[in-house]
């Protein structure tokens, strides 16, 4: 089941995420991926995680992000962890779409057999009722 890690902003989520990154490049027999805006966490990372500046590709919105994950997980069966950071300002705060985008990524997940985190910054209040996640809290 994909875990999303959420908080308000400044609550410390992506120090939560740098550190569930550098734990799995420590026990992962394959590849940690983290999808970011930018590239602040270069110097926060292991040199063993394969960090993704979204913007180089041109990311919006949450189907082009599927897609680009799941181009990920078919491009190579070694990648054991995904970690978004900042999927909001990656793909909009649409929840209807979020929850959407959760359901389709708990079925990749599956399929790959690939652990999929994501960063939200919000309330567990202000999100679907029906969201299908593990939550980590902020």
């Amino acid at each position: 089941m994909v875990k999303l890690i959420i908080g308000k902003k400044g609550t410390g989520k992506t120090k939560k995420l740098i550190d569930l990154a550098n734990e799995a490049v420590s026990t992962s027999k394959g590849n940690v991926v983290v999808i970011e805006k930018g590239s602040k966490l270069t110097y926060d990372l292991t040199h063993k995680a394969r960090l993704i500046d979204a913007e180089s590709y041109h990311i919006a919105g949450y189907d082009m992000m599927f897609g680009f994950i799941s181009g990920i997980c078919a491009g190579n069966y070694d990648v054991t962890d995904i970690l978004v950071d900042s999927t909001f300002k990656l793909c909009g705060n649409d929840m209807d779409e979020l929850e959407k985008f959760v359901s389709k990524l708990n079925a990749l997940e599956a399929h790959a057999s690939t652990s999929i985190t994501l960063l939200i910054s919000a309330d567990k209040s202000e999100l679907p009722a029906h969201l299908e996640a593990e939550y980590v809290h902020i």
